[in-house]
C-alpha cells in the first residue's frame, strides 16, 4: 500500500477529470431513460408512422444490443489509443444515433439509431470507470468512481423533464514510454508541489513487471487472481440486473398507470428521476466512509423486500380489482424505495468496482467482458419483461425478482471483497489472498527528489 506524508495531494483536478469522463455517462443515461416518456407518443403515432408494442419493445432493447455490442471491442480500443482519445470519438456515433432517432421516417431507422447509440453508451460505460480508477487516488477511488452512476441518474432525469478529458493517467502513459507526459498528468491531477517520483517509480516498476511476465490475453484471463476478480465483476454485474432495474425504469410509467395513483404519468416518471439522483449523490458522499459491501449489502435486502411489497399489489390486483382500491399508494412507495435504494448501492458499486478489480495489463478485456454481460442481462431483462408479466403474473414476476436479489445479498456477504481504502495494487493482493505483503511508503517531500519509497 502506499502512503504518502509531506506535502498533501491536491484533489480538486481529479474531481474534473471524473466528472469530464463522466459526461458520457449523462448521455448514456438520456438513452436509458429515453423510452419511458416517449412510449405512449411512439405508439400514438405522433411520428407519423405505426410503432406496435412488439415494435417499441424492440426499439427499447436495440440499445441493450449496441452496448453489448461494443463492449469487447472498446476494451481492445482503450489499450491501443487510450481512454481520453476514445471517449472523444464516441461523440460522433452519439451524434449520428440522435440524428437519426430524430429525424426517423420508419420503424427500421428507429432500430437503427438505438443500436448506434447502445454503441455509443456501452463504449462510455467501459472507458469511463476505468479512466476514473486509474486517476484517482485511493481516498477518494469510490466517490469518483460513482460519479459515473450519478450522471447517469442525471441524463434520465433531464430525459424525463424535456419529455414532459484529459491525457490518460500512470499506466497507460508510462506503457507507452512517455514519461514526460505522465509527469505532467500526475502534477496536474495531484498538485505541481506533489513529489512525483515515488509514484512515477512505482508505476514504472509494476510496467516493468508486466513486461516481463507478459503473456497472451487468453493465458493473463487464465490467472487465478484475473478470474476470480472477474467472477466477483460478473456476479455483481448479473445481480444488478436481475434485479429488474431496467424493467422498472423502462416502464416506471406502465407501474405507476397500472396502480391508478392519479398521478399524471409525465410528472411520475421524474419523480422517480430525482430520486434517482439524490440518492445516487448519497451514495457518492458515502461510498469510501462506510465501504462497498455495506452499501451493497443494504440495498440488496431493501430492494428485495420492495418487489416482495409491489409482487403483492399487482397479485392482489390480478385476483381482486377491488381488493386493492385503496392500496395505490403501496406500488409507488415500493417503487420509490427500490429506486433510491438501488441508486445508493447495486446502481454504482458495480461500476465502481469493475475499474478496481482487475491487474493493470488485462483490465481492458476483463473490464469489457464484465460490461458485455451487462447489457446482455439488460437486454433479456427489457425484452423479457412483458412477455414474463404475461406468463406467470405481475406479482410473480415481482417475486422472482426479490428472489434473485437475495440471492445477490448471499452472493456480496460471501465473495464480495471490501476495496474500501486499498490501493489497486493492493486489490490485487487481497484477490491473490495475501493480505501479509509489505507495503510500500512514499515520503512525499521536497527534500530530496531521490525519495523513491521505502520498503518495509
Amino acid at each position: 500500500m502506499v502512503h504518502t506524508t509531506g506535502i498533501e495531494s491536491k484533489t480538486f483536478p481529479q474531481y474534473v477529470a471524473a466528472l469530464s469522463a463522466a459526461g458520457g455517462a449523462f448521455a448514456a443515461g438520456t438513452l436509458l431513460g429515453w423510452t419511458s416518456p416517449a412510449q405512449n407518443r411512439l405508439t400514438g403515432g405522433e411520428y407519423g408512422f405505426p410503432v406496435s408494442d412488439a415494435a417499441f419493445s424492440w426499439i427499447g432493447s436495440a440499445m441493450t444490443l449496441g452496448a453489448a455490442f461494443i463492449c469487447i471491442p472498446i476494451g481492445f480500443l482503450i489499450n491501443m489509443i487510450g481512454r481520453k482519445l476514445t471517449m472523444l470519438l464516441l461523440v460522433l456515433p452519439f451524434t449520428l444515433g440522435w440524428a437519426l432517432l430524430i429525424w426517423a421516417q420508419n420503424v427500421e431507422m428507429m432500430y437503427a439509431a438505438r443500436f448506434i447509440l447502445g454503441i455509443s453508451g456501452g463504449a462510455f460505460c467501459v472507458t469511463a470507470p476505468m479512466y476514473t480508477g486509474e486517476i484517482a487516488q485511493k481516498d477518494i477511488r469510490g466517490t469518483l468512481g460513482s460519479f459515473f452512476q450519478l450522471m447517469v441518474t442525471a441524463g434520465i432525469l433531464f430525459i424525463y423533464a424535456i419529455g414532459a478529458g484529459l491525457d490518460v493517467f500512470a499506466m497507460s502513459l508510462v506503457s507507452k514510454s512517455k514519461n514526460e507526459s505522465a509527469i505532467k498528468s500526475i502534477q496536474w491531477l495531484r498538485g505541481k508541489d506533489f513529489n512525483y517520483n515515488p509514484e512515477l517509480e512505482e508505476l514504472k516498476a509494476t510496467e516493468e513487471q508486466i513486461k516481463q511476465n507478459s503473456v497472451s490475453v487468453g493465458t493473463a484471463l487464465l490467472r487465478p487472481v484475473t478470474l476470480k476478480a472477474l467472477a466477483i465483476s460478473l456476479g455483481l454485474m448479473f445481480f444488478q440486473q436481475l434485479c429488474g432495474i431496467n424493467a422498472v425504469i423502462f416502464y416506471s410509467t406502465d407501474i405507476f398507470k397500472d396502480a391508478e395513483t392519479g398521478i399524471d404519468e409525465d410528472l411520475s416518471t421524474i419523480v422517480v428521476g430525482v430520486m434517482q439522483v439524490i440518492a445516487t449523490f448519497v451514495s457518492v458522499m458515502v461510498v469510501d466512509k462506510l465501504g462497498r459491501r455495506l452499501l451493497l449489502l443494504a440495498s440488496a435486502i431493501v430492494m428485495a423486500l420492495s418487489t416482495v411489497a409491489m409482487g403483492v399489489y399487482f397479485y392482489m390486483k390480478d385476483n381482486d380489482n377491488d381488493s386493492v382500491a385503496n392500496l395505490g399508494w403501496l406500488p409507488v412507495s415500493a417503487l420509490c424505495v427500490f429506486i433510491i435504494m438501488f441508486s445508493i448501492g447495486f446502481g454504482p458499486v458495480p461500476w465502481l468496482m469493475m475499474g478496481e478489480l482487475f491487474a493493470s495489463d488485462i483490465k481492458g478485456v476483463a473490464g469489457s467482458i464484465a460490461g458485455t454481460s451487462n447489457w446482455v442481462l439488460a437486454f433479456i431483462v427489457t425484452k423479457t419483461f412483458v412477455n414474463m408479466k404475461e406468463a406467470l403474473g405481475s406479482g410473480q414476476t415481482f417475486w422472482l425478482f426479490a428472489g434473485i436479489t437475495v440471492l445477490g445479498a448471499v452472493f456480496v456477504f460471501l465473495f464480495v471483497p471490501e476495496t474500501k481504502g486499498k490501493s489497486l495494487n493492493e486489490i490485487q493482493t487481497l484477490l491473490e489472498g495475501n493480505s501479509n505483503s509489505n507495503p510500500i511508503v512514499v515520503n512525499n517531500s521536497n527534500n530530496s527528489s531521490n525519495d523513491n519509497g521505502n520498503v518495509n
